[in-house]
């Protein structure tokens, strides 16, 4: 078992380390506003990109929910399915499109499983992909509000609701 695999199937570790990251970038969210969000990003994106690539395979789609998804990425899904498994999950637990490789949704449920804080969270519903956000680092946009913002022209389309970004 490589280092990928020992740290996924330690999801409640890596909890800990996302949760520790997560509050320290927001308490240090006023000195990354004085230093502006762009220079933090530069600073940031590699690191962040480097690191989620090695652990989670990670896509950066800007709109991190791995600590929602059993520190699994709902984006290495062949489908990029953000909200749960697709229908044609194989008996073995297995991918329809790629066979040999584990459904990374029935990965990301056993995981959560295994989390503290977070465990639950894989029961909420996330907000489709806003691929204009591909590439950018999860932790500016957590900062900034963008991964929670739905683009304009998606506003009223399949139910999509308004969100007030002032309410966060």
């Amino acid at each position: 078992m490589g280092v990928r695999e020992r740290l996924q199937n330690n999801p409640k570790r890596l909890e800990w380390l996302y949760k520790t990251t997560h509050n320290m970038i927001l308490g240090m969210k006023p000195m990354i506003s004085r230093l502006g969000m762009e220079r933090f990003e530069r600073f940031v994106v590699g690191v962040e990109r480097w690191s989620k690539e090695k652990i989670f395979d990670c896509r950066m789609c800007g709109q991190c929910v791995l600590h929602s998804t059993g520190m699994t990425c709902p984006m290495s899904c062949p489908k990029n399915l953000r909200n749960g498994a697709c229908g044609g999950v194989r008996e073995n637990g297995h991918c329809e499109v790629i066979p040999e490789m584990k459904c990374v949704w029935v990965e990301a449920f056993e995981r959560s499983q295994m989390m503290g804080v977070y465990g639950d969270e894989i029961l909420h519903v996330q907000p489709p992909v806003n691929r204009q956000l591909e590439g950018k680092s999860a932790w500016v946009t957590m900062l900034t509000g963008e991964d929670k913002d739905v683009p304009a022209a998606w506003v009223g389309i399949n139910n999509i609701p308004v969100i007030d970004s002032a309410n966060k």
